[in-house]
């Protein structure tokens, strides 16, 4: 379709959210105030009654962005709540208001204290365990939002309008939330990540961390790519940048065809224990290569890191490369600006090294590793 030259900014625009999606630079969480951000009015001074929501007053500005965020939570963006305030009243709106859109169960991490707003900032991405990049922050006080910009330069601040009638229709306009598609476990994800804080909290009770491991009853499937899972599985190699040995990025229809070719061994991974569904969690592609399976991909979501997931999967590939008929697995690692944490996964299996970047393992030598996850 033709468009006229004074169109060109807005569409090539576009095109480059969908680009930068695409190569994995995408905003995954929404850290949101609470006083005259997400309603009008301070519910510790005005109660209640007094917060302007619905119709009253500035009600309608601020359920239209409330509507916007819950929109992004039913995409898959995680939504956290960062206000200094005491916990019990902050939740008040959300448990009892009639008028509030979002709930208690729409929010993965709620913080409410009076700490700094970065330190909390900090501590609600070191719990979703996500990068700093991945965060959007949205306050109305310009001095949080300064302070933030100043102490975490890696997070997304909007500059939101003093009027609140225009904050959602500016947030709309930047685009941070572009995707390419999306998934059933787009929709579960907040419950996800609520599952997670449980699994934190149940941690803490344990002085042994293999005891604790034991005591999450794990189970894992390993199943090739199947068409339902195409979209997920695309999705993990747009959106994985730590976790992540070669960074290769496929869309829907090229999973498609990687999972048909016979010269491809594919695996994902779901996982789930007895706080909940973790969902498809780990994605591995593997090429035949004369006497040798290459691992073109490899990429884990870093919410099961260290809970004997890499162990579990790692046993599975190479018993995939004897069943082949493989003499050698060989890995490579392609460092980017967020994979340095698995520049040593390679050698840590007992893999060694025939190049830059690039490491062999002879199957038939390898030693199963233990982990507590059953089939």
């Amino acid at each position: 379709m033709a468009v006229t030259t004074d169109a060109l900014p807005a569409v090539a625009s576009r095109v480059m959210d969908t680009v930068l999606s695409l190569s994995g630079s995408i905003r995954k969480c929404v850290v949101t105030d609470l006083d005259n951000t997400l309603w009008g009015g301070v519910i510790g001074d005005d109660g209640m009654d007094g917060i302007q929501l619905g119709e009253l007053g500035d009600g309608p500005a601020f359920a239209a962005l409330q509507r916007w965020l819950l929109e992004l939570r039913r995409r898959g963006i995680l939504l956290a709540v960062c206000s200094k305030n005491n916990e019990d009243t902050a939740k008040e709106p959300f448990e009892k208001h009639p008028e509030m859109i979002l709930r208690l169960e729409d929010i993965a991490i709620f913080v409410a204290n009076w700490d700094n707003k970065a330190d909390n900032i900090r501590m609600i991405q070191k719990t979703l365990n996500i990068g700093m990049d991945s965060l959007v922050f949205l306050d109305d006080n310009p001095f949080e939002r300064n302070l933030v910009r100043e102490m975490l330069p890696e997070v997304t601040v909007p500059e939101l309008p003093e009027d609140p009638a225009l904050v959602p229709a500016y947030l709309e306009s930047l685009h941070l939330f572009e995707a390419v598609g999306f998934s059933d476990e787009d929709a579960a994800r907040t419950a996800q990540y609520q599952a997670e804080a449980s699994r934190v909290q149940a941690q803490a009770s344990f002085t042994d961390y293999e005891d604790y491991l034991v005591s999450l009853d794990m189970q894992a499937e390993i199943l090739p790519f199947d068409s339902f899972h195409y979209p997920r599985i695309a999705q993990l190699t747009q959106r994985s940048n730590q976790f992540n040995l070669r960074t290769v990025r496929y869309t829907e229809s090229e999973i498609a065809a990687v999972a048909q070719d016979p010269q491809y061994v594919t695996r994902y991974m779901t996982l789930k224990d007895r706080f909940g569904e973790h969902g498809l969690i780990s994605v591995v592609i593997l090429k035949k290569e004369e006497d040798a399976l290459f691992i073109d991909t490899w990429l884990m979501s870093c919410r099961v890191l260290r809970r004997g997931v890499e162990n579990c999967l790692f046993n599975a590939v190479v018993q995939i490369a004897k069943e082949n008929g493989c003499k050698y697995l060989i890995g490579e690692y392609l460092p980017t600006a967020k994979n340095s944490m698995v520049k040593d996964f390679y050698p840590g299996f007992g893999m060694e090294q025939i190049g830059e970047g690039r490491w062999r393992l002879e199957v038939d030598r390898y030693e199963p590793l233990p982990h507590h996850i059953l089939f």
